[in-house]
Order: C-alpha cells, then structure tokens, then sequence
C-alpha cells in the first residue's frame, strides 16, 4: 500500500520530471476516491535553495530522514553527473535495503546505478542517454526501448512524460485501477499501460499517418474476441506478411501476437476488476477462448492467476471511482 511518498531531489534536477511526482502523489484527491498520499519532498539539506534545469531555484522542506518510513522514493531526473552525494546514494541504498520501492524518472536512473542498485536489473532510461548509461553501468540490464520497466521493488521510466506511465502504472499496481483512472482523468491522460508484476510496457497506439498502423491496432482492440492471424492482420493492412509484422515491431515494439496478447490480457484485468462474470466468461470474451487458456496467459504476464487477482484488486471500498 502506498502511504508515504517522497521525492528525493538533488542539484540542477529536472522541473517537468519532478513536477510529475508531485502531479500525481502530491494532490489531493480524496474526493474523487484517491487515497490520501503523505508527500514528501527531500534533499541533503532540507530548507537550502536547489538549482533546477531550468535556472530558478526550489527549497526543498524535508532533509533524508525523511526517507526512513517511506513506501516509495522517487527520484526525478537532474543533469548527469560523474559524482552524485553520497548522502544521498546512502540513503538510496538503505531505503532499498528496508523495501521501500524506488522510482526513477529518465535520468534519475543514472543516481540509482550510481547507488549500484541496478547490477543485475531491469530497467531504462532516456534513448539519449542509452549509450552513456550502458558505459557507466554495464552490470544493469537496460531496455532502451520501452516506456518503463517495473522489476518489482525498483520501477525506471524513459524520458520525460513516460515518467507518467511509471507513477500511473505503480498507483494501480499498488492501489487498483480506480485511483489510477481518477488521477489519469485529472491529468487528462491515458490512464493505465499496465501490465505483469516484472515488465511491461505497451506503447500507445501511435497518430495516425498516411501509412501508420493505427485503424489495424484500433479494429483489434475492438474485437479482442476474434481468432487473428497474422495473415488476416497483414491483409487487412493490404500488405504481404513479412512487410506488416517488420511494420508492426517498428510502430508497437512487439510482435502483433505478443501485442494482442498483452491487451487482452489487460481486457481480463478489467473485467476481473469490474464484473462478476465468470473466469471462463472472461477467458472467452478477452479473446482466450477459455479459462484454462486465460489463466496461463494471464499469469505469464501478470505472475498471479486470475482469481488471485480478482481477490485482490476487486475487494475494494465501493466508493472508489473505477473511471
């Protein structure tokens, strides 16, 4: 459950990355069925100015002992450096250490690897700042092609607004989809790209051009249910085969069977949250065919069956708003 939430910020930090923790973590929005979140915002010394990117300065009211009951620690992005506080790595470490799970947005992976908390863990960064990230820490398994990489207790996002994707997608992880479309709809949005409890991104159905993909992604969103074929798809685009699933990894990142999978996957999430149909109903209206089918999909990509999650995410206050 998150409770406490704090932004840990260090010298020439980034506003717009800050400015979505705080966005997301730091409103109240107990009206609209949000849980009421205790923000919390850190530095080394709390009280002195901090440069920012952008040339004002922000005082910071918390120093880091304020990260010691923390449920989550973001850190935003901040130009990059050689040398990052120690302090302030410590206390990166030790919050690990305690469980508190750690968020970073773009750049602010670099003070996580500084920390040597990404040797041997998924994660991402910014696209520009790949090849630098891989050089500086080669221990870290980055994925410089993704939104974000949730692996468990430590979620990094890519540049800037995937930031949003990041904080969006641990609210639901954490709290439900409710919170997560309420606060979405606020920040006007989408509100969810959620996936299983390891990795996932799935990356938005992109603007539609003269040759884009998007009224063959949006007719397969819309029947979730029908048997699809590559074969099918790619005619449907009106291109051969080979051209269409080279056209689909280029627009979507993945293959259009692992595509469609994973919306479906997130189809049955929503219906285990918000129905009570039957797990076998949901298998055949998701696109599964079956419950037996659903749940070996549902838990490669989510890591619990469907009834675990179900118990889980649709025992909530009937006053939460589900969007």
């Amino acid at each position: 459950m998150l409770r406490t939430v704090a932004a840990v910020l260090v010298e020439d930090l980034a506003m717009f990355e800050f400015g979505v923790t705080c966005e997301v973590f730091g409103i109240d929005r107990t009206d609209e069925g949000v849980p009421a979140f205790d923000f919390r915002v850190c530095a080394e010394q709390p009280g002195v100015p901090l440069r920012t990117s952008i040339g004002v300065t922000l005082t910071p009211d918390h120093g880091l002992d304020a990260l010691l009951d923390a449920d989550l620690i973001a850190v935003p992005a901040a130009n990059i450096r050689d040398e990052y506080p120690p302090a302030i790595l410590q206390a990166l470490r030790d919050a690990s250490a305690r469980g508190s799970i750690l968020l970073s947005v773009c750049s602010g992976a670099f003070l996580l690897g500084a920390a040597g908390l990404l040797d041997g863990r998924q994660c991402t960064t910014h696209w520009r700042h790949a090849a630098q990230f891989a050089a500086r820490f080669p221990d870290a398994k980055l994925d410089p092609d993704v939104l974000y990489v949730d692996d468990g207790d430590i979620v990094t996002s890519a540049g800037t607004a995937a930031g949003i994707d990041a904080c969006l997608h641990l609210v639901r992880r954490e709290l439900g989809s409710g919170p997560a479309a309420a606060i979405a709809r606020r920040m006007v949005v989408p509100p969810q790209r959620d996936g299983g409890q390891r990795q996932f991104v799935e990356l938005p159905i992109p603007e539609c051009t003269g040759d884009s993909l998007e009224p063959v992604l949006t007719w397969m969103l819309e029947n979730l249910a029908t048997e699809h074929t590559v074969a099918a798809l790619a005619g449907r685009a009106r291109m051969s085969e080979r051209t269409f699933a080279r056209r689909f990894v280029g627009e979507t990142g993945t293959t259009p069977l692992r595509w469609l999978s994973a919306q479906r996957v997130l189809h049955a999430q929503r219906l285990l949250e918000e129905t009570t149909m039957s797990v076998e109903e949901i298998g055949r209206q998701s696109g599964f065919g079956s419950a037996a089918l659903l749940r070996h999909h549902f838990h490669k990509a989510v890591g619990v069956g469907p009834t675990d999650y179900r118990r889980t995410f649709a025992a909530r206050p009937k006053g939460r708003n589900s969007g």
